[in-house]
């Protein structure tokens, strides 16, 4: 497994001290991975270019709100950031949230019929949509195309100094646990197993195989919530 030296850190957002990386994970480093980042987020954005009206008409028609959601995640070693999805679910969904239950164990929150999706919403969490505008937070270097899921503060005010080595990568788009059963994973220690396994064995070729992968996946809708 990739190993590297610690420097211990305040993370401001959880009011906890964790040692992070010291040095970036080689992924971080790789102008390989940062190369294949762009060329894919060009052609992700030229895909959200096309379908932008009818997403935006549909989510418009479904039910009131804004076209995007976006909230504050945490990447690399707890930098914040904003990112940015299609909205699938209702205005307020977070306040609605106690009333869901949860069908995963510990950090890990899943809900097969949340009632807070919308129509619309449960038709683009299955085909990916909703993901769309997230390839201009990989444009900007804020993610990139495979690596761990972005947590929320919320998660993270949680996390254990073992969960914060999800974030010695780039936060990704897709990973070991989207091409992995995204939706028969139940337990949070099981994902945390899958992006350390990505970590260990990280090369821009294994990139490129979950990425090759993730479309068979989405296609065929292989664990589709």
């Amino acid at each position: 497994m990739y190993q590297t030296p610690l420097k211990t850190v305040f993370q401001g957002a959880t009011s906890q001290v964790w040692e992070l990386a010291l040095t970036p994970h080689p992924s971080v480093q790789s102008k390989l991975k940062r190369c294949l980042d762009i060329f894919g987020s060009l052609i992700g954005l030229l895909i959200l270019a096309i379908a932008f009206v009818p997403i935006a008409l549909a989510i418009k028609i479904d039910s009131s709100g804004p076209i995007f959601f976006a909230q504050e995640r945490y990447g690399l070693q707890g930098r914040s950031f904003r990112m940015r999805k299609f909205r699938s679910m209702v205005v307020d969904a977070e306040k609605l949230k106690s009333l869901v239950d949860n069908e995963a164990n510990g950090l890990l929150f899943k809900n097969k019929n949340d009632f807070r999706v919308t129509k619309v919403g449960r038709f683009l969490r299955s085909t990916s949509l909703d993901e769309l505008p997230q390839f201009w937070n990989v444009l900007v270097g804020e993610m990139s195309l495979v690596g761990t899921r972005p947590p929320t503060a919320d998660e993270v005010a949680y996390y254990n100094q073992r969960h914060w080595q999800r974030l010695n990568v780039k936060p990704g788009m897709t990973g070991e646990w989207q091409v992995n059963g995204r939706s028969s994973v139940k337990n949070f220690e099981q994902v945390v197993d899958l992006d350390l396994r990505y970590q260990a064995n990280w090369h821009p070729l294994y990139d490129l195989q979950l990425i090759l992968k993730t479309i068979y996946v989405i296609f065929a809708k292989v664990g589709a919530f």
